[in-house]
């Protein structure tokens, strides 16, 4: 069954920043390739999106939460502070779907709310990587980015081994 859910920009709030915590606990516990190894500790996770949300305060990136009621379950980050030759460009990042919920359109929804964020600050290319396994690149193909290239060895898996990393972009009209 579909989840009936909404798409929020995300404020720095205690409730907000352990539901973010969870959810990225439960991501790389899952397997996914979100910068951090398995176990990921509770505090660790915490000081991440604390940091994060500074940078939001900061206007420096955009968090976005899709949300099944009070529930989050899902989140996509969207860079926006670029180096100064790229002030048209932003990049996607840590875009997570709770287990529970994948397959049921969320990651779309928070990927297309990301791409309009992006065209209302004035960006025009999206870029963002993936891993070769296991990562997204079947939804990010489907939502129109385009394949740059792969870099192998990129990265370890959240519970060991090395993974490739599949480079995507997107031009914005």
């Amino acid at each position: 069954m579909k989840p009936s859910y909404h798409i929020a920009p995300l404020v720095y709030e205690p409730e907000i920043i352990a539901a973010l915590a969870d959810l990225l606990i439960e991501t790389v516990a899952s397997g996914g390739s979100v910068s951090f190894m398995h176990p990921l500790d509770e505090n660790t996770a915490l000081a991440f999106w604390r940091s994060s949300m500074n940078a939001v305060i900061a206007g420096e990136r955009m968090l976005l939460g899709a949300f099944d009621g009070a529930k989050l379950i899902g989140t996509v980050t969207l860079l926006l502070n670029c180096p100064p030759n790229q002030p048209h460009r932003a990049e996607v990042a840590k875009m997570m779907v709770r287990t529970d919920y994948r397959g049921q359109g969320v990651g779309r929804a928070l990927m297309v709310a990301a791409e309009a964020q992006a065209l209302q600050k004035g960006k025009t290319l999206i870029t963002l990587d993936t891993a070769e396994e296991e990562g997204a690149a079947g939804l990010y193909e489907a939502l129109g980015f385009e394949r740059a290239g792969m870099i192998p060895d990129y990265a370890l898996k959240p519970h060991g081994g090395l993974s490739g990393t599949i480079i995507y972009y997107k031009r914005l009209s």
